[in-house]
């Protein structure tokens, strides 16, 4: 299947882009969102950082299913993490930031679940 072929390549991808968007637009979206411009900062670089980790899991064709199996948990926390600034920041932030937050967490979240699913063909895969 063409989808579990790609899907680290998609992960890697989503978090490098949704990094270098909410860095370099920090101050705009703080703004937008009513949230603090360090806490999307913050979400920037961990999305960047774990960019890093998934390319680096996408580039090799026979990967250790540790790995693999750290790459889920990290998906399934950062969905959690996204739902609790959700709750956090409930009484002030705008409907962008929970589309935002709340679609991050969906997204992660799915992500997480599928990679568990098809964890043994992420681990080698040709």
């Amino acid at each position: 299947m063409q989808l579990i072929k790609n899907l680290l390549w998609i992960d890697c991808f989503a978090g490098a882009t949704a990094g270098v968007i909410v860095v370099l637009a920090s101050a705009w979206l703080s703004d937008l969102y009513s949230v603090p411009q360090q806490l999307l900062l913050v979400m920037g670089a961990i999305n960047l950082l774990y960019a890093c980790y998934s390319f680096s899991l996408a580039i090799n064709s026979k990967r250790s299913g540790f790995f693999i199996k750290m790459l889920i948990v990290a998906n399934a926390i950062w969905a959690f993490v996204c739902l609790g600034l959700v709750a956090q920041f409930s009484g002030s932030m705008t409907l962008p930031g929970y589309i935002h937050l709340g679609g991050e967490a969906v997204f992660v979240g799915g992500l997480a679940f599928t990679e568990w699913n098809w964890r043994d063909q992420l681990v080698t895969q040709n």
